[in-house]
């Protein structure tokens, strides 16, 4: 073979060997692009899941674990959106902010819906409201009253002595001068602006978060103003009303939302739509994080702990006492404390337990009531009904613990008022029967014993007389005889 030839073989095997890999390449891009078209086309047919779960009553921190953890399902389940359905007077702002949160961190949309007719979003609601991505109403719902409620009224608004005209002073000014003195502002007025403007700023930045109404939302805050569906929607305040689900549903669909992952266009079209119940801690964190009921789980942890420490080895109420109280102050922990209330509650046990121990006849005790239930009443430190304590819990819990002091001061008198039983004043006074008897001196039967003893000079046995004392180890006998009767 010639030179010429094994060149020309050469060159022919190199082409083939290139057309061979840019044939292959060709054939593995469209296997690519039509794998591609397949799950899209896949992703497309899969029928869009909404989820949905309820918030109803007061938020707290139940709530708050509700929406973390229905957010965490909805993620792992790639859920097309994620619906809150809401019914709320309001609630605890460290748990609201915590909801808040886990809607602005989720990856999935959560849209909120005030439901069923007749419900409300108010106050703590109206922000859950503005952080959702897409919000709607029921017919005959309403949604505001966003104002922080603080002890002395509303922050934002006049009080009556700042509303009327004020005398024109003379012309010394000392009553210009009293006027401005009464015209500063108080710490507690200033604590309550300073709140009123934090909660503006909060749902402000919100509403621009989501091109809704900041001026309606600020107002809310300020003036406590509130709007029915139909106004609300008029406003900006949400997109539209929904009837129903299904109506929801289809009014969502197509619309452009944010999220933590970037921009949605949501896919609700005939969605399926699966509820979330609240796990089983969340059920519990709900019981626990009643006030009344972490108040009595801790009282019962400390009457527990002090029946045990007072009877060593009964085992049982220490046990339970050291569980309830662990389960109390773990509830305790999630509500607004006000530890000033929370000391006189430890203060007035203190009392109550130094007069069990030590009786003063009532002074301690008395102090230890009086104490716990000042310090019972200002324990939870919030404006909302539903996290305070009642005040019938307060009295029920008083009384049984008046009950108790009155029980310990009536043994303490019965025990200083009753009778020597044991010692050697016990023997003062009772019966002696003579066994053998010689010169004032001799031995005689008391208490199932056998006992010296001196007395008389005379004494027959079986004769029966008075103790008078006992004398080291030898019994002092009367001269009267005992008394039979």
């Amino acid at each position: 073979m010639t030179l010429r030839r094994q060149t020309t073989l050469r060159l022919r095997q190199t082409i083939y060997a290139i057309l061979a890999v840019s044939g292959a390449a060709l054939f593995g891009a469209a296997g690519m692009a039509q794998e591609a078209a397949d799950s899209e086309a896949a992703a497309t047919a899969r029928t869009p899941l909404a989820m949905v779960t309820v918030i109803a009553g007061a938020i707290g921190p139940a709530t708050a674990k509700q929406v973390a953890d229905a957010v965490e399902t909805a993620e792992d389940a790639r859920a097309d959106v994620l619906i809150l359905k809401i019914d709320t007077p309001g609630g605890l702002v460290t748990s609201t902010r915590e909801i808040i949160s886990s809607i602005l961190e989720s990856q999935v949309p959560v849209a909120g819906y005030v439901a069923p007719a007749g419900g409300h979003a108010a106050s703590a609601g109206t922000y859950i409201i503005y952080a959702t991505a897409i919000a709607a109403m029921a017919p005959g719902t309403n949604i505001g009253a966003a104002t922080p409620v603080t002890i002395g009224g509303m922050p934002g608004l006049p009080s009556p002595e700042d509303a009327a005209p004020r005398k024109d002073s003379g012309e010394d000014g000392a009553e210009d001068e009293a006027s401005a003195r009464s015209s500063q502002p108080s710490n507690e007025d200033a604590m309550a602006a300073k709140a009123t403007n934090d909660a503006v700023a909060h749902i402000r930045s919100l509403a621009e978060m989501h091109g809704r109404n900041a001026d309606w939302a600020e107002k809310a805050v300020r003036e406590g103003a509130s709007l029915s569906a139909r106004a609300a929607v008029e406003e900006g305040v949400v997109e539209f009303i929904a009837a129903d689900m299904g109506e929801l549903l289809r009014q969502m669909h197509g619309r452009e939302v944010a999220t933590a992952a970037g921009k949605r266009v949501l896919n609700t079209e005939g969605a399926m739509t699966e509820h979330i119940e609240p796990g089983a801690m969340t059920r519990l964190l709900a019981i626990l994080s009643n006030p009344n009921v972490a108040f009595i789980l801790m009282l019962i942890g400390i009457y527990g702990l002090i029946f045990e420490f007072s009877n060593p080895g009964t085992i049982g109420p220490g046990v339970i006492g050291a569980i309830c109280l662990l389960l109390g102050l773990y509830a305790l922990n999630q509500l607004p404390l006000d530890y000033a209330g929370l000391a006189l509650i430890l203060l007035g046990l203190a009392l109550m337990v130094t007069e069990a121990f030590t009786p003063t006849f009532g002074v301690l005790g008395l102090g230890g009531v009086v104490a716990f239930v000042l310090g019972s009443a200002m324990l939870i430190d919030s404006d909302q009904p539903e996290f305070q304590l009642s005040w019938s819990v307060i009295a029920g819990t008083a009384a049984v613990s008046v009950l108790t002091l009155a029980a310990l001061l009536g043994y303490a008198w019965r025990a200083q008022t009753r009778p020597v039983a044991t010692g050697s004043e016990e023997l003062a006074g009772m019966e002696a029967e003579v066994i053998d008897w010689a010169d004032g001196k001799g031995h005689v039967w008391v208490h199932s014993e056998r006992w010296r003893a001196r007395g008389p000079h005379q004494l027959a046995p079986g004769e029966k007389i008075r103790i008078e004392k006992l004398d080291g180890l030898t019994l002092v006998l009367s001269d009267a005889p005992a008394v039979h009767g």
